[in-house]
């Protein structure tokens, strides 16, 4: 009956439904949150500069799958949610495929699985070919699907003209 009672007190803070995006971008459910339009569309770029620690999966990286499971999970439609993520510094390296990670650094990517799931929802990924060439990474060494621009700079440029608003997160 203990359990019971705590399991009801915790449960409206715990997160509603399955995932879209399964193992990443864990969040609260919010019960009484400001309406969200049914025909509201995000288009909405992340920028991420820091690498996570080699082996370990990169957090920033993560708030997009935040982002798609907790609007979807809150009634959101997924076709309406687009999302942009421009990788640039030391993250980088974040973005090689498993193989070339594992070789560079003798460890598993943790990442792969997470960029991979988000190309399949909407959501397009860049890596800044001026901090790709920095780093030694060259375009047939990103997960497939990764796209290298010629900067950072230019991604987020073409991002905005194209109506995406940048996460401030």
């Amino acid at each position: 009956m203990k359990y019971l009672l705590i399991l009801l007190l915790i449960s409206p803070f715990s997160q509603a439904g399955e995932n879209l995006i399964k193992g990443f971008g864990n969040f609260y459910n919010v019960p009484q949150h400001a309406p969200i339009n049914d025909s509201t569309v995000f288009k909405i770029a992340f920028d991420v500069a820091d690498s996570a620690k080699k082996g370990e999966q990169n957090n920033s990286m993560n708030s997009l799958a935040r982002f798609i499971n907790m609007h979807v999970a809150h009634g959101v439609k997924p076709d309406n949610i687009q999302l942009a993520l421009v990788v640039h510094g030391s993250a980088s390296v974040d973005v090689l495929a498993i193989s070339e990670y594992k070789e560079r650094f003798k460890a598993d990517n943790k990442n792969q699985s997470l960029i991979k799931q988000l190309l399949a929802n909407n959501t397009v990924v860049y890596v800044c070919g001026q901090s790709a060439t920095h780093y030694k990474v060259a375009p047939e060494q990103l997960i497939e699907g990764v796209q290298m621009s010629l900067s950072a700079m230019t991604a987020h440029a073409q991002l905005q003209q194209q109506g995406y608003t940048l996460n401030p997160f």
